[in-house]
């Protein structure tokens, strides 16, 4: 896809996917629209000049490193986060996939957590390659996940035995 038209196509086609990509990567929608935005306005700059392979792979690349990027620069401007009650409500870009409780819980994931997670299950990445994309080593990037996980465990909302989430 070449030119504008290929550009609009693709951002018509693969936007609520890099949109849910997003979400996965910030736990929040206001972020992901931001990264999602960002990441379409580099990519429309370089689109008549570059030949993207994968253009859909490109963007979430980009948006992993925004989304670094971003992380970085909340812990610069805020030294210390004050963590409260848990959100509430369900984010509207879910689309329905998620349930309730995945997108509010993935708030409380560090960044790195929700990155590494979301390089996993949302992009099926092995270990090393999670490790590339992120700048780090693939023991750093296991105990992410493995952290991200175990937060995500606790907070899985308990079940009784007819179906019905009951509070935790």
């Amino acid at each position: 896809m070449t030119g504008l038209e290929g550009f609009e196509r693709f951002v018509r086609d693969r936007s609520s996917d890099l949109l849910r990509y997003g979400c996965a990567l910030t736990g929040d929608g206001d972020a992901a629209q931001d990264l999602v935005q960002e990441a379409l306005t580099r990519m429309a700059e370089r689109w008549s000049k570059q030949s993207f392979d994968d253009p859909a792979a490109y963007a979430r690349t980009v948006m992993v490193r925004l989304n670094v990027d971003r992380y970085r620069r909340l812990r610069r401007e805020t030294p210390a986060l004050e963590t409260g009650t848990r959100p509430e409500g369900r984010d509207p870009t879910a689309g329905g996939v998620h349930d309730d409780w995945l997108l509010p819980a993935l708030r409380y994931l560090s960044a790195n957590q929700r990155t590494a997670l979301a390089l996993r299950f949302v992009e099926d990445l092995e270990v090393d390659e999670i490790a590339r994309r992120m700048g780090c080593r693939p023991g750093t990037a296991r105990s992410h996940l493995s952290r991200g996980l175990s937060r995500l465990r606790e907070a899985w909302p308990a079940r009784n035995s007819a179906g019905v989430v009951e509070p935790r």
